[in-house]
């Protein structure tokens, strides 16, 4: 009896931590996911169910930083009722997001007056990527794309149903007309 108990267990146990990653591999769109803001709640990212989302990984010391300014921007001008951005501060290349997530508001609140979304800072790639970023980059579970995440403030652009559109690259200002076309197209 003892030893069907702990085979059951052991079973359960299999179950529920595969069946968890599973789970979060096999969300084909982005409405799928709940993310953790950088105040530590729980955002359902089915709330942004008829807005278009632009979604960009952040870092503070990073040569594209000053984008924070123009990504504020573009949120002032289009943010509300039909579009979003969310961004997603990340430490993966060259150490350029050593901080807290703390002191990561406080940088782009002081330096940049950032009201737009701001998440806990997560892995964009790598053995420990963030799922949400794994479905971005995977066209098996996005359904459009395949992708690298090459550096920091690479954008990627959601539709109002939750699926992934495209990518623009780190170099493609957020005030660009390619981002500014998709943003305002109806």
């Amino acid at each position: 009896m003892k030893t069907l108990w702990i085979t059951l267990l052991g079973m359960m146990l299999t179950w529920t931590v595969f069946g968890q990653a599973g789970e979060s591999l096999e969300k084909k769109n982005f409405h799928d996911f709940t993310v953790e803001t950088i105040d530590g709640q729980s955002l359902d990212l089915a709330s942004l169910k008829g807005k278009k989302v632009l979604v960009v990984n952040t870092a503070s010391r990073c040569g594209y930083t000053p984008q924070y300014a123009d990504l504020q921007k573009l949120y002032e001008q289009y943010g509300g009722e039909n579009f979003t951005i969310i961004g997603f501060p990340a430490n993966n290349f060259a150490n350029q997001e050593p901080g807290s997530d703390a002191e990561i508001k406080q940088f782009c609140q002081k330096n940049y007056g950032v009201t737009f979304p701001m998440m806990s800072k997560i892995s964009v790639k790598g053995k420990d990527q963030h799922p949400l970023y794994q479905w971005l980059t995977t066209k098996n579970y996005n359904g459009k794309m395949d992708s690298k995440v090459k550096w920091n403030f690479q954008k990627y652009l959601i539709n109002e149903k939750g699926e992934l559109v495209k990518v623009a690259y780190s170099k493609t200002n957020p005030m660009d007309e390619k981002i500014l076309g998709w943003v305002k197209e109806k």
